[in-house]
């Protein structure tokens, strides 16, 4: 199968006005108002793609199109690489030319852009970038990304702010209500990356939270199963569960308050929810937690002030992409964090070490 030469420049479109619709006569997709077409292009696969399989790549070029329509016209044919046939699986290379037929996709509704103020508190959040990566100390109460009855998150907004960024996409999550370190990957390169050193567990995570209670030092790790379940209103819940993946977090105290306890997690595994499930069944609900506290005991937070889920991601230990330099970054706390533990300090009876 032949190549053209790899070209650095952004993808090239050009459109193929010659082209049947595959999709027209007899195609299965019928055009209603609002809907959105485009006739046949053909996509120069850049450097950052290279390795990349056709269909993650075609999700990227046909955002709000189904995934059961993408897999239809790969595997009808419809999609050539390098005129030639290809499976969901296949894996692009600099310079290869796909087709990319035309698909209907339902024209999204207008957004509502992020404000010049949210864009800016975000923007002053980053606390490291180099041309691989950016990493922000993300705050508490913005999602990582929009969904879910919210019009924006994280990533929209950096979007946004960088309006000529030709890529920006999230390493990995965090919870809307923690704040603290979040990898971003300016290329697609450095996703791939820094998303196999997270499956590798290279990297390394450690977060801050307030816990109701005294946390014995002989409490050192958390090794059971979680489970992923809705509650009867959709919402999402987590909990110690036989059948659920293996979890493990390990758990340092760092100082005792009256009545809480501020630790240190490190997740070594990823379960969504992990931390907070985690030390709540070890008796030491995370404060603030609307989720996975008792009432009476969040009750009893809110009362001496406490305003937000005292859940932080701390620091990162990680090897940058290209470079392979070790690094460490720490995120400082907010206001709220740090008034909190202020209020408490007064009642602080010493160390956990």
């Amino acid at each position: 199968m032949s190549r053209k030469p790899a070209n650095k420049k952004p993808a090239r479109v050009r459109p193929d006005k010659a082209a049947p619709s595959p999709m027209g006569r007899g195609g299965g997709a019928v055009a209603h108002r609002g809907d959105v077409r485009q006739g046949v292009r053909w996509v120069t696969v850049g450097e950052d793609n290279e390795g990349q399989r056709v269909d993650n790549f075609l999700l990227a070029q046909l955002r709000g199109v189904p995934k059961s329509i993408i897999y239809r016209v790969v595997r009808k044919g419809e999609v050539r690489v390098n005129k030639g046939r290809v499976r969901p699986d296949t894996r692009l290379k600099t310079g290869d030319q796909v087709r990319i037929p035309p698909v209907i996709r339902k024209e999204k509704p207008e957004q509502v852009a992020p404000g010049s103020r949210v864009q800016g508190v975000i923007e002053a959040a980053v606390i490291f970038e180099n041309e691989q990566m950016l990493v922000v100390n993300k705050p508490s109460g913005i999602a990582v990304h929009g969904g879910s009855g919210l019009s924006f998150g994280l990533i929209e907004v950096l979007r946004s702010a960088r309006p000529s960024a030709k890529f920006l996409e999230l390493v990995h999550r965090l919870d809307r209500d923690t704040s603290g370190l979040v990898m971003v990957a300016k290329k697609r390169s450095a996703l791939r990356y820094l998303q196999d050193e997270l499956r590798q567990k290279r990297v390394r995570k450690h977060y801050h939270a307030l816990v109701a209670g005294d946390w014995q030092a002989s409490v050192d790790r958390v090794d059971v199963p979680l489970l992923r379940y809705e509650m009867p209103n959709g919402e999402r819940r987590v909990k110690v569960d036989e059948s659920g993946k293996a979890s493990l977090t390990t758990f340092r105290c760092l100082y005792r308050y009256q009545g809480y306890s501020l630790v240190e997690a490190s997740p070594i595994t990823g379960r969504t929810h992990q931390i907070r499930v985690h030390s709540a069944w070890a008796g030491h609900p995370i404060a603030g937690d609307d989720k996975y506290m008792d009432d009476v005991s969040l009750k009893a937070f809110r009362a001496i002030g406490g305003q937000r889920l005292m859940l932080h991601a701390r620091a990162l230990e990680f090897t940058l992409p290209v470079s392979g330099e070790a690094v460490r970054l720490e995120a400082p706390y907010d206001d709220a964090f740090s008034e909190a533990l202020e209020k408490l300090g007064a009642r602080i009876k010493g160390t956990g070490q």
